[in-house]
């Protein structure tokens, strides 16, 4: 039985220089089983042949819709039986917020070193329960995609402008965020417009079930069931339950402004503030005309009389390397 099996992405931006060292580390260590895929339309496949050499570990090593594909194609596919490995993730990618709430950082190769150690022992201390988001347009048959991390809004759009105007630029992923971010509050703020920023976001309506309706123009929707939050979001001490977490930030100058200096001092989410909707619950609908979601990489849209509804699933066991 292989300890560790290793699912890889050659097409993944990150695998590109990475994954010739992936080869070599996984060809002197007899207890990976490494399995690469030409496109996530394989993966399926993929995890049946996985499935039988019953490994204690699945780690995935690919961008977000890698990830994100390969996660609904776990939870779905019942490849494992009612006891799938727990989950881990290299941290490979532009973004890599599963792996950091997991605490994978720094070299991919130190960090499979590190899963290795972990499988050859006790397990238990290492293994931690996350929900995942299911997407869905809300139909009986429809089969929801599963991820961990929805942006939505105006951040959906920062979001695509980064991928699709100033990733192609082939800069440091920290250098591409900043100068996203930079673009964003330009344009959020002080109402700059241009074909070379990103666009003004739509209005939208957000629903939380049993806990109201938010409708208008949001520079950011967050929703996500990761415990490392971003933007320096903390967890608010409130009584509401729910497993998705959701934030919302008004387009307005006054509200960004707030949110981004309490972003840098580490206070978002302690205390209310105007135009910053903090919320918890166990149904998110979105609504809105031609309204862009991305949910760890991959792009959906809700149409008139099609919301994009969010639930969570039922606790799935990963592999954390912080514990």
């Amino acid at each position: 039985m292989a300890r560790v099996a290793l699912l890889s992405n050659p097409r993944s931006t990150g695998n590109r220089s990475l994954l010739p060292r992936i080869r070599a580390f996984c060809a002197e260590h007899r207890d990976v089983f490494h399995y690469e895929v030409e496109s996530v339309d394989q993966i399926g496949d993929a995890l049946r042949t996985i499935a039988r050499v019953r490994p204690k570990i699945l780690v995935l090593n690919g961008g977000d819709g890698t990830v994100q594909a390969t996660l609904t194609e776990l939870y779905h596919g019942e490849h494992f039986g009612v006891t799938p490995p727990p989950v881990a993730v290299l941290p490979n990618g532009k973004t890599n917020l599963i792996a950091l709430d997991l605490g994978a950082v720094g070299d991919p190769l130190a960090a499979l070193q590190r899963i290795i150690d972990i499988a050859r022992d006790d397990m238990a201390p290492h293994i931690v329960a996350r929900e995942l988001i299911a997407l869905s347009h809300g139909e009986a048959n429809d089969r929801p995609v599963l991820g961990m991390f929805l942006g939505g809004a105006g951040l959906a759009d920062s979001m695509l402008y980064c991928r699709n105007k100033i990733y192609p630029l082939g800069l440091p992923n920290s250098i591409s965020h900043a100068l996203t971010a930079l673009a964003l509050l330009v344009t959020m703020i002080f109402g700059v417009r241009a074909r070379f920023l990103p666009p003004s976001p739509r209005p939208v309506s957000v629903s939380v079930l049993r806990q109201g309706v938010l409708t208008g123009t949001f520079a950011v929707m967050i929703v996500t069931t990761l415990h490392k939050l971003v933007l320096g979001w903390r967890q608010a001490q409130t009584d509401k339950s729910g497993a998705l977490q959701l934030m919302m930030v008004e387009q307005k100058p006054g509200s960004l402004v707030g949110a981004t200096i309490a972003s840098i001092f580490g206070r978002l989410g302690r205390q209310s503030m105007a135009g910053v909707h903090i919320e918890r619950g166990d149904e998110i609908r979105i609504e809105g005309e031609r309204s862009s979601v991305i949910l760890d990489g991959e792009l959906f849209e809700a149409k008139a009389g099609f919301p994009i509804v969010l639930t969570p699933t039922a606790p799935v066991p990963f592999l954390s390397l912080a514990a």
